[in-house]
């Protein structure tokens, strides 16, 4: 398999992936209740322009709209019998946005969790799982996808079973998970165990991390202790633009672009070598992202006090308690077994 993320983080050091997808084709458009896949067919143009925007912002990673685009996610739109070609059809947009920046632009198929629990909490098996990422990747491979980008996930047997779909189908990957849950992923996942997920398969990520959770601060703190775990990973962060919150019925985001770009910072002295946003990313954030990235000169390993100081409180209360104790806590529990 090609490496093009290897590739260019030997050119720039550190890439810089897109915002969101999801609140940004609201703001151009997309009704609550949509499934943002069918506009690769219904609204194409739409779609070009989101990945556009982004590339004249300053990504060198733009993620394709399919987030949602299982047959198990697809079937709430009825929709399940269109994976080949919704998933193809969002790739091939992405594709012809990328080809024309006049540089380097890699195209990542995006691939969101099933929606379904694996057997034994679920009706699903992790075959059939396997299956169904295979039916979307192949779609995604087929639209000129460059890379896998297994997002927002919390289960580790299905982060695994993505992965070996992958695999499968030919694409190298990536994967992220989304630590929203006292510092965990929903399924238990801590972030210094990121790593270890794929371990046994055929072929390595490319890159693994985390995106979406809670805020930026909280995601600094996983960036944090999966840095530590394990610092010669390439490790990717893609977090939310501040705080959700409801002003009525709509839901805003407290992150201005100041406090993106200062995120930007913190992170790559955090040893990310892959940034970018997640809910809330607006084109202007990622700009400053853009401007703060080229500007930053990599500087002193940043603590989490530190974090909360410059980018605000985090809201995952027992993700502080876990991170704050961490190194003084596994240095007596290295002491303990030695």
């Amino acid at each position: 398999m090609t490496n093009p993320i290897d590739a260019l983080l030997a050119e720039k050091g550190v890439l810089l992936a897109d915002g969101a997808t999801g609140t940004n084709l609201f703001a151009m458009g997309l009704e609550a209740g949509e499934a943002p896949e069918l506009l690769n067919e219904t609204a194409p143009d739409t779609i070009t322009s989101l990945h556009q925007n982004f590339v004249d912002a300053g990504a060198d990673i733009i993620l394709t709209n399919s987030f949602g685009g299982t047959r198990h996610r697809l079937k709430l739109h009825h929709a399940q019998e269109r994976v080949h070609a919704l998933n193809k059809r969002a790739a091939e947009i992405a594709r012809a946005v990328a080809d024309k920046a006049g540089r380097k632009v890699i195209v990542a198929g995006s691939v969101g969790p099933t929606g379904e629990l694996l057997v034994p909490l679920g009706a699903m098996t992790y075959d059939e799982a396997v299956d169904a990422f295979a039916e979307q990747i192949e779609g995604l491979k087929a639209g000129g996808a460059e890379v896998a980008w297994i997002e927002t996930m919390s289960a580790p047997d299905e982060i695994r079973a993505a992965a070996e779909a992958a695999i499968r189908v030919g694409l190298p990957y990536t994967y992220t998970g989304s630590f929203d849950t006292a510092g965990r992923t929903m399924m238990g996942l801590l972030p210094k165990d990121i790593h270890g997920v794929a371990d046994g398969l055929s072929q390595a990520p490319l890159g693994v991390g985390a995106n979406c959770g809670v805020g930026a601060s909280d995601i600094l703190a996983s960036l944090l202790d999966m840095t530590e775990a394990k610092p010669e990973a390439t490790v990717i962060v893609k977090g939310n633009c501040g705080i959700p919150e409801f002003r009525g019925t709509e839901i805003h985001y407290s992150g201005t672009p100041e406090l993106m770009a200062d995120y930007v910072r913190l992170a790559v002295d955090a040893g990310a070598k892959i940034v970018g946003g997640c809910c809330g990313t607006s084109f202007a954030h990622l700009a400053a992202m853009r401007k703060a990235l080229d500007a930053h000169t990599r500087s002193d390993r940043p603590t989490v006090e530190k974090i909360v100081e410059r980018i605000g409180p985090m809201r995952n209360k027992q993700a502080t308690v876990n991170t704050a104790e961490t190194s003084e806590a596994r240095r007596e529990r290295r002491r303990s077994r030695a």
